[in-house]
C-alpha cells in the first residue's frame, strides 16, 4: 500500500516596503518645499526624515525584507536634496531679513531731523559745536582747524609748506609754486570708515583758479583702505599754484554721505 504525501507550499514572505515608500513621499514634499526659501525649515525636517527612512528601507532590501530598492534609494536622495535646499533657503532668508533690517534702520536715521553740515572746531577742542577761532572770513577753516561730523569723524588740514616736485612730477607747471600739507582723518565713531571715497580739490589766489594736484611718487597717492574706530590716517598732498597766489582754498570731502569742508590756507 502506498501513500501519496504532499508537502504544503510555504507561505510567501510579506514584503515590508512601507519605509521606502514613506521616504519617497517625504522626499518629494521636502524637495518642493526647499524650492521656497521661506519654507527652509520644513524642507530640512522632511529631508532629514526622508533620508533616514530611505536608508533604513534600503537596509531592509539587503536583508530581503523588502523589494522596493529603487523607491527607497530615490527617497533617500530626495531627502538629501531637500536638506541641501533647506540650507540654501536659510541663507537666502536670513540675508534678506538682515538687509531689510538695515534698510529700515537707514530709513529711520534719514527720517530723523539732523544738521547735515559738519561742525567746526579748533584742533584739539572738545565738543565740536563752536566755530573755529581761526576760520576765514568766508566761513572756511584755517590751517590746523578740524571739521567734526555727526558720526564723530574728524578731518584736519595742516599749515602749507613749500614743496619741490620731483623730476618726473605730474601736475606741476614751470614758473608756478608748489605747496604741500597733510590731511589727518580720525575716526571717533563706533564703525569703521571707508577712506577710499575721500576726495580733495584746491583753488588758488583771489581769482580761485584750479590748483592742480601733484603726483611724483612721494605725494598724491591719497587715502585708501579703512580706518578703524579710534584710529587715524595721515596723507600728504601737494598742489600747484600761480607764483602770485597768496592763498590756497582746499576742499575735503570724506565721502558721498558727507558734506565737504573748506580750509583757507595762506601761501606765498
Amino acid at each position: 500500500m502506498s501513500y501519496d504525501t504532499q508537502v504544503p507550499p510555504s507561505p510567501q514572505a510579506v514584503m515590508r516596503n512601507g519605509l521606502g515608500t514613506a521616504a519617497l513621499i517625504l522626499g518629494i514634499i521636502g524637495t518642493l518645499a526647499g524650492l521656497i526659501p521661506l519654507l527652509f525649515w520644513l524642507a530640512g525636517i522632511l529631508g532629514l526624515i526622508a533620508l533616514i527612512l530611505g536608508l533604513v528601507g534600503k537596509g531592509r532590501v539587503k536583508r530581503r525584507e523588502a523589494n522596493n530598492k529603487g523607491v527607497a534609494l530615490t527617497g533617500a536622495l530626495l531627502g538629501l536634496a531637500a536638506l541641501i535646499l533647506s540650507v540654501v533657503g536659510a541663507v537666502i532668508t536670513f540675508t534678506a531679513v538682515s538687509d531689510a533690517v538695515k534698510e529700515i534702520d537707514k530709513a529711520v536715521k534719514d527720517a530723523a531731523p539732523q544738521d547735515p553740515s559738519p561742525q567746526s572746531s579748533a584742533s584739539g577742542a572738545k565738543g565740536g559745536a563752536s566755530a573755529a577761532p581761526g576760520a576765514g572770513k568766508g566761513g572756511g577753516l584755517a590751517a590746523g582747524d578740524t571739521s567734526v561730523y555727526d558720526d564723530d569723524l574728524k578731518v584736519t588740514v595742516s599749515d602749507p609748506k613749500p614743496y619741490t616736485p620731483g623730476e618726473f612730477a605730474v601736475g606741476h607747471t614751470k614758473g608756478n609754486k608748489a605747496y604741500q600739507f597733510t590731511v589727518v582723518i580720525e575716526n571717533g565713531g563706533k564703525e569703521k570708515f571707508d577712506a577710499v571715497a575721500v576726495t580733495l580739490d584746491a583753488r588758488a589766489g583771489k581769482d580761485g583758479v584750479t590748483a592742480e594736484q601733484i603726483y611724483d611718487g612721494k605725494v598724491g597717492e591719497g587715502f585708501s583702505g579703512t580706518i578703524l574706530p579710534g584710529k587715524k590716517a595721515t596723507v600728504t598732498y601737494a598742489f600747484d599754484a600761480p607764483a602770485t597766489a597768496e592763498n590756497l582754498t582746499v576742499e575735503v570731502s570724506p565721502g558721498f554721505d558727507y558734506n565737504a569742508a573748506q580750509w583757507e590756507l595762506k601761501v606765498g
